[in-house]
């Protein structure tokens, strides 16, 4: 090992040495939640190269290389200088790049701005050509066959192929992109610099990986280039200024016109009440605008609160328009205003009503007339529906009939069909005489003033007396033509059809008589009969047809409903394109179920007849809910209300004339101790909602022939529904008032047995004490209720536990005698009281 050591080579100077440049530290790291990490890491010093002060040689730029790619050769090694040899290897080859690098980047700089000149070159040869050629045209003379000259503004330079001639200079002025400054080798200050501290390095402009200049980034504006002082901002295109300056003239001119144009003066229908935002709307005004002005005149008001019409009024003046006032019945359709001309009528068939009482034969006669069988029909054999038919006499006229019932329930039944006939054929069972809804009906016909003519049925029964029906009429002032008076009588049989040709006879000849006339040619208005809703074909509607024709698609209003015609099917259930006047269809396609007796109506769009529709619905929901003023009778009707218990009902009923009809009946049902309230009265299929409803009212449910769905059927299930099916009206108000007449209870009545003065006291046991009486009046019994009172006021309510005469125990003491009496459950009795005995009897209440 020694002798190694002493072979070794030896240095004339000291081996150079390098210090350790790594030094450890502490970093504090911190996280969310209050956590916090220390990490040991190494701090690296930097190093200085070179001297300060010591010049630094300047490596040259490399030659340019020829366009041609020279071929490789072999770089002979540069002699090492003195500088580089204090350098380590790894120095030495980082600064050798770092040369290389900067070569390579001046020779790109380089290159670009040869190729800029170039481009300068070529543009300035372009243009120097295009001013020879224009000088050129202009010395040419122009011929008429020489090529259409075209302006600078059409000329577009995409599309160089649409001018003939060489295009002549644009007359704008062309905006050149700016260069960039060539960026010089950097210094070996710079250099220096940038190993001292990399943040204060001068700018090197972007390069990609490759070395060559990414052009395509050149353009873009980056935070260096914006505060370069705007060099090399991207100059604005030629597009972009048009567009620019189109656009200013735009607005320029759009400002003007606005300026110029006047403020449009509008007719505002202004009605008797009108919300601020609404009238608003109709100026084309801001509402804000209408509330300050509000504010001003002394009214603070909101937008959505109402006002007067002369309110409105000041506002309409104030901006400028013009008003218009209108009523609320202007909105409505006013049926009186439209009559038609004399020479627009025609003859159309008579609308005949048949009425009479209950099972005297009506739609018996009806039936023998049509040829049909509606009475097998028919629950109970009792109409309980108005029907309308059309019938075709012998002679091809045609007739109207409308069916009524006869039951004392269906009175506005009677009363409408009155009221839409032209002639009344008054039903009498030669058997049975006048009833009173026979004399109901003759008071409807004089009401409406329309003709009667009697049919006295039944004629073929055993005990049947037509005269005795005759002298019977007498007594209303209805004379037939027998006895010397204008009304018509015919003896008929439906059962026989005997007599059923005299009867239409006569029914020509008075409708002969009337000249019944009407306008088909004009929009039609109809009378509804009867309404209901079907489950295939929703709200249906059996209308008689006024005046015009009724056709498909036509758009109508009637009542509180709106719709547009779907189908109309006639009587003997067939589709019809229209229906004329005096024509019975049922109409499909309204929006809801109408009421009985509401007027059809057709209009000119589906805008006014939603209009006509929301404004009768209005009105009837304020008329409804609007509150009597306060009075004295009226004080004491609602006490006497208020006292009455309530019987709450919900009524479904096949169609809307039924529905009446129930809800008439069970209202007179009412009495001072108990009343009817109707929850709700609709017609159609009882649903869940239905069920709900009286599920919580604790109400009974009242089906008239309708029946419940598989849903509602569960929840009555479910909540305990009390479900009441009819299908005959009469058995219907009589279950319903033996049921109210069962909520009150049974009627308890006293009868005073007796009456006696009690004469002295006396003890009797312990504790209880015996009155000594003398019988005044009647008799006195053991164990029946006995009333103690004291100055004509009621001490005690007891019963009598024990009675004597002398000490025998007896039964009853008669009036004139004198017994003893123990009372049960009271001892406070003096002398001088009187006793009232008396008993209780419970009686089952009626209505």
């Amino acid at each position: 090992m020694s002798d190694e050591g002493e072979n070794k080579p030896t240095l004339g100077r000291k081996p150079l040495g390098l210090k350790p440049r790594i030094e450890s530290g502490e970093v504090k790291q911190t996280f969310s939640h209050g956590r916090t990490n220390k990490v040991v890491v190494e701090v690296k010093r930097k190093k200085l190269v070179g001297k300060p002060g010591a010049p630094v040689e300047v490596a040259a730029p490399p030659p340019p290389p020829p366009p041609p790619p020279p071929p490789v050769a072999v770089a002979k090694p540069k002699p090492v200088s003195e500088a580089d040899a204090m350098l380590t290897r790894q120095e030495l080859q980082t600064k050798l790049l770092r040369e290389a690098e900067e070569a390579r980047l001046a020779q790109l700089e380089e290159n670009r701005r040869r190729e800029e000149e170039a481009k300068a070159r070529q543009s300035e040869e372009e243009r120097r050509r295009a001013e020879e050629n224009r000088k050129a045209d202009v010395e040419t003379p122009k011929t008429e066959s020489s090529a259409p000259v075209v302006e600078a503004d059409a000329y577009d330079s995409d599309d160089q192929s649409a001018v003939a001639a060489p295009p002549a200079p644009r007359r704008f002025t062309p905006v050149e992109a700016p260069k960039r400054p060539a960026a010089p080798a950097a210094p070996v200050a710079d250099r220096q610099r940038e190993r001292e501290d990399p943040k204060k390095a001068p700018h090197k402009p972007s390069r990609d990986r490759a070395g060559v200049d990414n052009r395509r980034q050149s353009g873009k504006l980056t935070v260096n280039r914006a505060l370069d002082d705007d060099e090399g901002a991207r100059a604005r295109s030629l597009a972009a200024l048009k567009r620019a300056r189109e656009k200013e003239r735009r607005s320029h001119m759009s400002g003007m016109q606005r300026d110029a144009q006047p403020k449009q003066v509008r007719d505002v229908v202004v009605p008797e009440a009108i919300t601020v935002q609404e009238l608003a709307i109709r100026m084309a005004e801001k509402g804000s605008d209408l509330v300050k002005l509000l504010f001003k005149m002394g009214m603070p008001v909101t937008l959505t609160e109402s006002i007067d019409q002369d309110t409105a009024e000041l506002l309409v003046t104030e901006f400028g328009h013009n008003i218009t006032r209108v009523s609320d019945d202007d909105v409505d359709i006013d049926h009186g205003e439209d009559v038609d001309a004399p020479e627009t009528l025609k003859a159309r068939p008579p609308v005949v009503t048949v009425m009479g009482h209950v099972d005297h034969g009506k739609t018996s006669l009806l039936d023998a007339l049509r040829g049909a069988n509606v009475v097998s029909g028919e629950a109970g054999g009792i109409t309980q529906h108005i029907g309308a038919y059309q019938v075709k006499a012998k002679d091809g006229s045609l007739i109207t009939f409308l069916d009524t019932p006869g039951h004392e329930a269906f009175t506005q039944m009677r009363q409408r069909g009155a009221s839409v006939t032209d002639i009344v054929i008054l039903v009498v069972a030669a058997d049975d005489g006048l009833m009173p809804q026979t004399i109901e009906a003759i008071k409807h016909s004089k009401a409406a003033g329309v003709p009667m003519i009697i049919a006295i049925n039944k004629i073929d029964k055993e005990g049947a007396n037509p005269q005795r029906v005759r002298e019977r009429l007498l007594e209303h002032e209805v004379i037939v033509e027998a006895m010397g008076g204008d009304v018509q009588d015919v003896e008929v049989s439906a059962l026989k059809k005997t007599g059923l040709d005299t009867l239409l006879e006569k029914l020509a000849l008075q409708s002969e008589l009337m000249e019944l006339r009407a306008n088909p040619n004009r929009t039609a208005e109809a009378i509804v009969v009867e309404a209901q809703l079907d489950k295939g074909r929703g709200a249906v509607a059996t209308v008689l047809v006024k005046r015009g024709t009724l056709k498909r698609g036509d758009i109508f209003v009637v009542g509180e409903e709106s719709g547009k015609v779907r189908a109309l099917i006639n009587d003997k259930g067939q589709q019809v394109a229209e229906a004329g006047p005096a024509t019975p269809v049922e109409v499909l396609g309204l929006s809801g179920v109408p009421s009985a007796g509401d007027v059809l109506t057709v209009v000119e769009n589906e805008s006014r007849a939603r209009e006509v529709a929301l404004f009768r619905k209005e009105r009837s929901t304020k008329k409804r809910t609007t509150q009597a003023p306060p009075s004295i009778e009226h004080m004491f009707s609602s006490l006497s209300a208020d006292r009455a218990k309530e019987y709450p009902v919900v009524i479904k009923g096949d169609v809307q004339g039924s529905v009446e009809a129930i809800s008439t009946a069970l209202n007179n049902l009412s009495t001072d101790e108990i009343k009817v309230r109707i929850l709700l009265a609709g017609v159609g299929g009882i649903t869940e909602s239905d069920m709900l409803l009286a599920a919580a009212s604790n109400a009974p449910l009242i089906g008239f022939n309708v029946r419940p769905n598989s849903k509602a059927a569960a929840l009555a299930k479910r909540d305990k529904v009390r479900l009441k099916y009819f299908d005959v009206i009469y058995h219907l108000t009589a279950d319903i008032a033996k049921e109210m007449a069962g909520e009150l209870g049974p009627e308890i009545i006293e009868t005073v047995v007796g009456r006696a003065e009690v004469k002295d006291v006396f003890k009797s046991g312990k504790r209880d004490k015996a009155a000594g009486l003398l019988v005044t009046e009647g008799v006195i019994k053991k164990g029946l209720f006995a009333r103690l009172t004291r100055e004509d006021v009621i001490v005690s309510k007891t019963t009598i536990a024990s009675l004597r005469r002398f000490k025998d125990n007896v039964d009853e003491v008669r009036a004139g005698m004198e017994c003893g009496v123990v009372l049960a459950d009271t001892n406070d009795v003096k002398a001088g009281d009187m006793l009232e005995v008396f008993e209780v009897e419970e009686r089952e209440r009626t209505l």
